[in-house]
């Protein structure tokens, strides 16, 4: 056993061992500095966002040279290793296209600046904040908490809607009113409601208009904008609103009823 040892352990060998560790340790501070000079550049160029994703491929092109320089430092021949894993190497590849196209759809998702980290987005009725944004997919969390993930060819190839994409937005309340109302006193008492919402920001101004029929009467929208994240708090700052300014003012809201008739 003593002498398969020595036998195994020759100077050569030893040789070699210390060439792979000191490239090893040649390859690791190489992918540090990288990382380090790759962070600066990006952050200079407000690419924030792009940087875990840029510095995982630089990871893998590392891990690729280091496993090739290994390789070579212990004398395999590499295209001997291709040839014996020829079939397996013609499985992979079909399994690989998919991967492959989702790696160059990564690419132009991180430098088209769609999307980025903490945004509220929709991708074929699926919604939620993108958590991360990685070599094959997009990671998100949808508002119960669900993780879903969506493959960045997918992102790509189809509409994706950003609801965070612009820093405001704007909610539209649509107000069925009986047919019976003066309209352009409820379009007064209407005007009257962004007021009363705290969150509510006044510019650009809030937007007015009747939007057709319904089997009531009409529809009256009342469009104000908001910061993003006054979302929600912006919805029942409004709907109370309405509710309130309308009642005040003694005018009906349209809603669904039942009329009984009854005989004698």
């Amino acid at each position: 056993m003593i002498v398969a040892i020595k036998e195994f352990f020759t100077a050569e060998m030893i040789n070699d061992c210390i060439s792979a560790v000191i490239g090893l340790v040649a390859f690791i501070l190489l992918y540090l500095l990288i990382k380090k000079i790759t962070k600066k550049i990006l952050t200079k160029k407000e690419k924030v966002q792009a940087i875990p994703t840029v510095v995982r491929i630089i990871r893998y092109i590392i891990y690729v040279l280091l496993i090739i320089y290994i390789l070579g430092v212990f004398n395999i021949d590499i295209s001997a290793l291709l040839g014996a894993a020829g079939i397996v190497g013609v499985a992979v590849s079909f399994a690989s296209q998919t991967s492959l196209s989702n790696i160059i759809s990564g690419f132009f998702i991180v430098s088209e600046h769609a999307l980025k980290i903490g945004d509220f987005i929709t991708v074929e009725g699926i919604s939620g904040t993108v958590d991360s944004i990685d070599l094959l997919s997009v990671k998100i969390k949808t508002p119960d908490a669900q993780m879903v993930r969506i493959p960045n060819e997918k992102i790509l190839n189809t509409n994706l809607q950003n609801t965070s994409f612009y820093p405001t937005r704007r909610i539209n309340v649509t107000i069925p009113l009986n047919r019976k109302t003066d309209l352009d006193y409820a379009l007064a008492i209407a005007k009257e409601i962004p007021g009363k919402c705290p969150n509510v920001i006044p510019d650009p101004e809030p937007i007015f208009y009747y939007d057709g029929f319904n089997e009531y009467g009409i529809n009256l929208v009342i469009g104000v904008w908001l910061n993003n994240s006054d979302l929600f708090i912006v919805r029942n700052q409004l709907h109370i609103a309405v509710k309130k300014s309308f009642e005040e003012a003694n005018i009906e809201i349209a809603y669904p009823r039942l009329e009984l008739l009854t005989r004698d």
